[in-house]
This record gives structure tokens, sequence and C-alpha cells, in this order.
């Protein structure tokens, strides 16, 4: 997720195409061998305020848990250009862009994929060394059920050390080149402290630093080479740059207001895209044909340097979760910022109106003509089925389904395997119902065909064991808490009226069971029914919506 090029004092790869370096030094003031291995502060660098201590003075890997540098780094808004940064060279990576081709929900569900990875990111280098083993194993769940082959028939797998080593090392570089191109580069201790704390994330998982080399000299070059040899222009950092942001959903804060969605990407995507191509690699962009907009040297310089500005807001406003939760609030819902947000949606929704009258934009044509039931369906495959976005549902998308449910309860390895399997017979289910043309996949017509159609046995034996994972004390019912513990938003709010399929007013303010009147809970049979209501796509949910179609 971060280039080869910036970072290291007195590397080459810091000096950038235009010729100056990465603190603004023109090329030839000092040679390479003069500026390599100075700190920041000899070479006349001011020290960053309160900066944290050396992670492990005896030299060994700290634990990730004591991360003073990435914590501080954490909320940093240059974080933000970093991370798209960060992700393309990641995806350029062909094992890497294969899995998240065949895999991912980056495309349909990009806001919940950032969600997970911040949670994850917290979980890894909080405080609590039982949350962090306990990630790190659920992580290495979710790697070992990423495996195939790309379309040159090459393997590749979420659990091969090496590519594991090249994710860690782009989050690394990435936090450094943000510096770098900001105008603040860290300090030579900051750096060696800074990659410790990386080598101690990928130990949890690995039992070890892997493929991380064990200095950060050492590192240098093993990242120049990798960037040279290994890294292809791959259909998944074409779609990062190219797609994504021009077509990015909004998220659920602004998706009642599309125009006004859609009028400001149509701005900030191809400056997005513009501003992380000119913060490639040189050689990387040249071998992939990445063509670089006049002026984006400069354009990226400006917006690192402006996140970097907003640093000096007040304490706390710029938290990345908060910031994440705030995205993923719906009007109306029963977090206690909710009525702030419906204000601010009605004052959005205004704005939008007012763009509507200034600069209208073209119709999108319509769907050819169907019947309501199946115009539904069509909606319901986009919206939920679909997970990878590709226009197909294969045993990926269904996949996704249940890493999501199994992150948001937080089940255990026995638990989480009855839910993938039970999710693996549904496939094979919808396969031999719907795949008429034997090619390996549902397409969206052969879905809507039958969509009313699929409550079969393996959908139920899918309600049947989510209810399970759910109901946690095993009393064959589903109380308030544990309802929340799954309907919840994505960022931890609690599920907003008539949230809980079938219940009543009589449930109580928030229409979650339990909130109003004692004893009041979700039996299995209600549970599955709804469930199943849902999944064939009969029934709108303001439960299951947010669960599995949220973007």
């Amino acid at each position: 997720m971060t280039t080869a090029e910036g970072g290291r004092p007195g590397s080459a790869a810091q000096h950038g195409p235009t010729g100056t370096t990465g603190t603004g030094t023109p090329l030839g003031t000092e040679t390479e061998t003069e500026t390599r291995g100075r700190t920041e502060d000899e070479s006349g660098a001011e020290p960053r305020p309160g900066g944290p201590r050396p992670a492990a003075a005896d030299g060994a890997d700290p634990s990730p848990g004591t991360a003073p540098y990435f914590r501080e780094l954490f909320d940093d808004p240059r974080w933000g250009p970093a991370m798209v940064r960060a992700v393309v060279l990641e995806a350029a990576h062909p094992q890497v862009g294969a899995a998240l081709i065949d895999n991912s929900t980056f495309v349909a569900h990009p806001w919940r994929r950032l969600r997970n990875t911040f949670e994850s990111l917290r979980r890894m280098f909080g405080d609590d060394e039982q949350v962090r083993l306990r990630e790190a194993a659920r992580l290495n769940r979710l790697h070992s059920r990423i495996a195939g082959t790309d379309p040159q028939g090459r393997p590749y797998a979420a659990t091969d050390p090496a590519v594991r080593a090249w994710v860690v090392a782009t989050l690394f570089e990435s936090a450094v080149t943000m510096c770098r191109v900001s105008g603040q580069p860290l300090e030579q201790h900051v750096m060696e402290g800074l990659y410790a704390e990386f080598r101690a994330y990928l130990a949890v998982m690995e039992g070890g630093p892997g493929h991380l080399p064990p200095t950060l000299a050492e590192f240098w070059p093993w990242y120049d080479r990798v960037v040279a040899e290994e890294l292809e222009n791959t259909e998944a950092m074409r779609i990062i740059l190219y797609r994504l942001f021009d077509h990015l959903p909004a998220p659920a804060l602004l998706s009642g207001v599309p125009t006004l969605w859609a009028a400001g990407r149509a701005v900030a995507g191809p400056l997005i895209g513009a501003i992380t191509v000119a913060s490639l690699p040189e050689p990387f962009r040249r071998r992939a044909g990445l063509p670089e907009t006049p002026g984006a040297q400069t354009l990226m310089q400006g917006a690192y340097l402006a996140a970097g500005l907003a640093r000096f807001l007040p304490e706390g406003l710029l938290r990345a979760d908060a910031i994440a939760d705030l995205l993923a609030l719906s009007p109306g819902g029963d977090d206690p910022r909710a009525k702030a947000v419906t204000a601010l949606h009605d004052r959005i929704k205004r704005a939008g109106a007012l763009i509507r009258l200034v600069t209208p934009l073209s119709p999108v044509p319509g769907p050819a003509s169907r019947t309501a039931a199946e115009r539904g369906a069509e909606e319901f495959f986009r919206d939920v089925l679909d997970q990878t976005g590709d226009g197909y549902v294969t045993w990926p998308d269904l996949a996704a389904m249940a890493r999501e449910l199994s992150t948001r309860l937080d089940l255990d390895e026995p638990e989480e395997t009855r839910l993938y399997d039970a999710y693996a017979a549904w496939w094979r289910e919808l396969r031999a119902a719907l795949d008429t043309d034997g090619d390996g996949r549902v397409s969206a017509g052969e879905y809507a065909a039958a969509a009313p159609s699929l409550a079969g046995p393996a959908l139920i034996r899918v309600a049947e064991v989510l209810f399970d994972a759910t109901d946690k004390d095993g009393n064959g019912h589903i109380d308030a808490d544990e309802y929340r513990g799954l309907f919840r938003t994505a960022f931890r709010r609690d599920t907003g009226p008539s949230a809980v399929p079938g219940a009543s007013a009589a449930s109580g303010p928030s229409g979650v069971p339990g909130a109003g009147r004692a004893g009041t809970v979700l039996d299995r049979a209600d549970f599955v029914r709804d469930f199943l209501s849902f999944m064939s796509g009969r029934l709108r949910s303001t439960a299951y919506d947010p669960l599995l179609a949220q973007a």
C-alpha cells in the first residue's frame, strides 16, 4: 500500500520526478552517500513536538500494543490519501490484485471495507493483548479461505508469507512517504521505531516477522526490488485508480442526496486519482504506463500539506473512527447523534435540490421493462448478493456475507466455520437451481427469474445457524442486546425505529424487542421467517439492509 520510491532519507527514491528531494532541496545539493543514514535533526529538520520515545531500546521488535509511533499517525488526516496510495501499490502485486478481484468487497461496499480495516488496525495496535491475539487469529482464518488462480493461471493465497510481508511493508512505507511529501519527514529513530512496530504486527500473525527484512537499512533495497521486479499493472489497481472513485457509492450519511454526491464525486474522483498516480514510484509509473496529469506533483504535495495542517484542529475532531461512525449514521436511527445527522441530512437534501436546479444532470436510463417483483429482485441482487460488484453471484460473494456476519458477531472458530459451511451449502443450492447456462455463476437475469422461490433448505439452514450465532446465551431467544450485536450498523450504532422485522410499536420506542416491555424477545421461528423474507428479495428491512447492503 505504499511506494518504493519515497520514504528513506538519502535514497535515490526520495528524489521525486520534479527534481527535488522530499523536503524541497534541489537535486545535486548533496550526494546520496552524504545524506544516507543521517537523521532528520542532523539535516536541520525540526523535530516533531512531543515525539514518542524509541519503541524498543534493546533493538528487539516491540509488541504492536506498545506502538506509540503508529498510534500517533493513525488519526493523522494525511493517513487518508496515504492509505489510498498504499492500496494501489498493494493491488499492483499480482497475487494481491487477483485476490481483490475475486474476493474483496471494495468495489460494491468500500465504506464497509474501510471500516473493517480501521477496526482491525485498532485491535492489532491496541493495549489489550488478548484482543490482539484474537484479531490475529480471525485474520488468519479469513486469509486461509482466500486462495485461487489469476487469469494467467498463477496461484494466489492470502496466507503466502511474502504477500503478507508486502502488504505490511506498503503500510509502513505509506506512513513514511506521507510525512515526507508534506514537508515533515520522519526522524531516523522514529522511522526505525515505526518499522519495528510493523514487524511486530506481522509477527503476531505469522509467529515471526516473516519475509520483512530485519533492519530498516535492509528494508529499502528489498522494497525497491519488489517494486521493480514483481509489481504489475493489474486489473485491481486500474479499478481503484480509474473506476472506484468515479463510481464510489455514497456512505449512509449521504445516501439520500444522490445528486449532490454525484456532483462532488465528479470533481473529487479524478483529483484523487491524479494525486495518487503522482505519488507512485516513477519507475513503476513508466513501466505500468500510468499517465501523469501536468501539475499533478504540485497538486499532490499541496493535498498532503493541506491534510497535514488539519492536524492543528482541536484534538479528537478528526479521529478516524469518529469520522467513520458519522459517515455510517442513517437519519432516523436511535443513536444519540442521529438527530443532528437528520438535521444535516435535511440541509444536504436542500443543497442537492439547488444543484439539480442550477446544473441538472442527464437522466439515467431505466432498466428494461419487467414485472415489479423482478425489478425488486434485480435491485436486491445488485445491492446485497453481488458483494464483489462484478455483476455475478459466485461463491466469493456469499463468503463475503459470511465474513461480514462473522466479524460483526465476533465469532470463534467453530461458530464461524458452521456459518461458512451453511453459506457454502446455499451457494451449491443456488448454483444448481439458477445457473442455467452452466458457467459456474449466477447472473442478475437468472436470479430475477426465480427469486420468489429461493427459500430452500440450504437458505433455511443459513438462517438457523445465524440465529444460533446471535443467541449468545443459548436460551433459544434473541433479546435486545443480542439483536443489537448483529443489527447495529457497521459503526457500533444500535438499530433504529422499525429495525426489527415484524416488531410492533408495542415492542418499544426503538422497535427493538425487549426495549419497551420486559420479556419481549425474538424466537427462532420469527428470526428465520424474517431472514428468509429478506434474502429472497421480497422485503426491504431497516435491519438487514444496513447489515448487508450498506456501501
